[in-house]
């Protein structure tokens, strides 16, 4: 395993995490506790040590099962976590992926940071994440000063933000990278979905600040894993089984024109991380995990060969074309306010 640091900080993270959603929150199967727990030591056995939960995951499990996983290696291991989601109050009215009501006033932000922590069973968050933030909460300054409270308490060590697509997206990390002073923005990105991502990205570099950034839906809901075919069925109760049919035909049909990253010693599962770490800027990954197997195969990216030059640039072209494939209409995603409705909220929130 390689490991990298946040920039101006002394946050050194695995480059491929752990996101605890998998084992806490019955999206992609049922876990035992004792099922979750195993898979939590066996990837820290492979060298991994980011920790990525929230504490609306299985209504604050995903905390609970890394206090569970790890009783003696606190030090050893970065724990990440998310507040935002009054699960206390609406955490039984949850449907599927559906949200339910978020609070982030500044007594709802301690308020769930020391209940995190209690359950952590630690005195100390090493990433605090915003779940979901609004454009509300990208300009309002009692969010951001409760946070550097927190952080002069010792509660937490860094914060940052974590994005959707369900809701508010490009705008809100756009805006949030210039306007805070924040370490992490974790967000999708991957091969098949660079925008907005890269939008977001480049506006880190645009602002001259070190944000980096923790990468989630690597595998662009396991397409780029390279095992769908146009045939593939999904259970009832996955979320993928709701998309288009064109989705799946279209996505299986632009990873047919990736086989090409694929060696003897590297699937395409981990080309598709090892692309995204070309870039200095990415933290960490956070590919979905849920079996050894697939933990294996993630797990061990710095046993395989590197993407070359070649790569990067017949990928950035095949991208640029669109694979060649000529869709009814462009993917959608959510936060594409217009930009005078940001400079709107951004005046209205600051008054």
């Amino acid at each position: 395993m390689n490991y990298r640091t946040y920039r101006k900080t002394d946050l050194q993270v695995s480059e491929v995490g752990f996101g605890m959603w998998t084992v806490s929150t019955g999206w992609w199967g049922n876990f035992t506790e004792q099922e979750a727990i195993h898979l939590l030591r066996k990837a820290f056995d492979f060298g991994v040590t980011l920790f990525d939960a929230a504490d609306t995951y299985g209504n604050g499990l995903s905390e609970e099962l890394i206090a569970k996983a790890f009783p003696h290696q606190r030090d050893q291991i970065v724990i990440a976590t998310k507040v935002g989601y009054d699960f206390v109050h609406h955490g039984n009215e949850r449907r599927g992926q559906r949200e339910i009501p978020q609070d982030f006033s500044p007594e709802a932000i301690v308020r769930a940071t020391e209940a995190a922590l209690k359950r952590l069973r630690t005195n100390r968050i090493d990433l605090l994440q915003l779940h979901n933030i609004r454009m509300e909460q990208v300009v309002d300054d009692a969010v951001w000063e409760t946070l550097d409270r927190l952080q002069e308490r010792g509660l937490i060590r860094y914060y940052g933000i974590a994005l959707g697509p369900a809701v508010g997206w490009m705008y809100e990390g756009i805006q949030c990278v210039k306007e805070r002073s924040i370490t992490s923005v974790q967000h999708i990105y991957n091969i098949l979905e660079q925008h907005p991502g890269a939008a977001i990205q480049d506006a880190a570099d645009n602002s001259e600040k070190p944000t980096m950034f923790l990468i989630r839906v690597p595998h662009s809901s396991g397409m780029l894993e390279g095992h769908y075919t146009e045939q593939t069925k999904f259970p009832p109760t996955d979320h993928r089984n709701h998309r288009p049919r064109t989705w799946l035909i279209n996505g299986v049909r632009k990873v047919d024109q990736l086989r090409f990253l694929e060696r003897a010693n590297r699937t395409l599962g981990q080309a598709a991380l090892l692309w995204l770490l070309k870039d200095a800027r990415v933290a960490s990954t956070l590919p979905n995990i849920y079996d050894e197997k697939q933990l294996t195969e993630f797990a061990t990216i710095s046993e395989c060969p590197d993407l070359t030059e070649d790569d990067m640039e017949k990928v950035a072209a095949l991208y640029a074309a669109n694979f060649g494939i000529e869709e009814d209409e462009p993917p959608k995603f959510k936060g594409t306010m217009r930009e005078e409705e940001v400079q709107e909220k951004r005046v209205g929130g600051s008054a």
